[in-house]
């Protein structure tokens, strides 16, 4: 059985509107729709809460705390909504379409996660990881563990939305319309490392992290295109979120809901840089391991 031959019922839907200028203009509408609700949803949020000072306004922004990360994860439906919208309207499509048949969806999704918890665990124990000083605490045990059924829903919203979106919607439309995959990997991937490249936050690690970011969207496609599902994508995505998110985190931001922090930020260039050979290590663990469990 060739590779992607299940990828041929995932984009089925995409074929009767497989135009390119409807991704184009579906793209760049529902990127629209999704920063417009965005700015409405924090517009809203900073009336609400009145006057603060501007610590408290960068502390939300930045996801410093657990309500402020609650708040930006959960905006990632908005992008849900945003794509749905489109794909209803410029496709006369349905949501479900977007992520492919839900049984098998929702059986990949777990058989993924599961393997991943084992691979994870056997991460942890074998080697002896050091990150050069020890681990700073964040939130105490008792408040993390009270708020981690909330934190996992939260970051599922996140990664769920961002999958339906580029491996979904982008890479369903693209690969209705062009057959090679480097076209529908490659495009969404592109798009999905532009939205990570941010000089101003990374520094000059920002090109590296973007290069991340655009290796784990091709390697997400084409879990999807032999999954026929968004399942396995978004289990890869969910368990990476959820160790960079909750369980330990980055000092600069988006820290309100991990157990722990590194002991360097984002600011310290050669540690950040010298601790990404690992990361891309790690994704390709995972990409394989998420095979594996599909037997794919």
């Amino acid at each position: 059985m060739p590779p992607y031959s299940a990828h041929q019922s995932f984009i089925a839907p995409a074929v009767p509107t497989a135009a390119l200028w409807r991704v184009i203009v579906g793209f760049l509408a529902a990127s629209a729709i999704y920063l417009l609700l965005n700015n409405l949803l924090f517009t809203l949020v900073f009336n609400v809460t009145g006057p603060q000072d501007s610590s408290f306004f960068d502390d939300l922004l930045s996801g410093k705390t657990p309500a402020a990360m609650f708040l930006l994860l959960g905006s990632f439906a908005l992008m849900t909504l945003g794509v749905t919208i489109v794909a209803r309207v410029l496709h006369q499509r349905s949501f479900a379409s977007l992520i492919g048949p839900l049984g098998l969806a929702v059986a990949q999704f777990s058989a993924v996660v599961r393997l991943l918890v084992v691979v994870s665990v056997v991460i942890f124990l074998l080697p002896p990881w050091d990150l050069g000083d020890p681990l700073v605490p964040n939130l105490e045990v008792g408040t993390w563990v009270l708020l981690l059924p909330f934190s996992l829903l939260a970051v599922f919203v996140q990664v769920s939305a961002e999958e339906i979106v580029f491996r979904g919607y982008v890479q369903q439309q693209l690969a209705a319309r062009f057959k090679m995959p480097l076209v529908w990997m490659v495009l969404p991937s592109f798009l999905f490392a532009l939205g990570h490249y941010m000089p101003n936050e990374l520094g000059e690690n920002a090109l590296i992290i973007a290069l991340w970011a655009g290796v784990f969207g091709m390697l997400m496609a084409d879990l999807t295109a032999r999954a026929g599902s968004l399942g396995p994508a978004i289990a890869v995505h969910f368990c990476n979120n959820v160790a960079a998110i909750v369980i330990m985190s980055m000092p600069d931001d988006l820290s309100g809901l991990a157990l722990y922090l590194t002991p360097f930020s984002m600011a310290d260039t050669e540690a950040v840089r010298a601790w990404l050979p690992v990361d891309f290590a790690l994704m390709f663990i995972t990409w394989l391991a998420a095979r594996l469990a599909i037997r794919r």
